[in-house]
């Protein structure tokens, strides 16, 4: 296991009733990729927030409601991209694996 807490991040505090959640954890060849950037793309490929990964791998966004790409970048490794839909009340979990270049 890789030691990042299984679904992503906790959601404690977080009022779901009120957020459209995106998170999840990038790995590579199984193991969390600490200090990756992820970034939020909205539907047309244009940038809208770019975020570290934790030391466990973990992101997540504040996003509104939609489909989104989810791309994690990371050196030495080829860019993971996943199309994901954000609902207001929801929380959309993301795993993106890197390949090495």
């Amino acid at each position: 296991m890789c030691g990042a807490t299984a679904g992503g991040p906790s959601l404690d505090g977080v009022d779901l009733k009120q957020q459209a959640v995106i998170q999840g954890v990038v790995t590579r060849a199984g193991e969390p990729v600490g200090g990756a950037y992820v970034r939020l793309l909205d539907r047309t490929g244009e940038f809208t927030a770019e975020v570290p990964t934790s030391a466990t791998g973990q992101f997540r966004f504040f996003a509104a409601e939609g489909n989104w790409t989810v791309r994690a970048l990371a050196p030495q490794a080829v860019p993971a991209d996943r199309l994901v839909a954000a609902r207001t009340g929801g929380v959309a979990e993301v795993d993106l694996a890197l390949d090495a270049i």
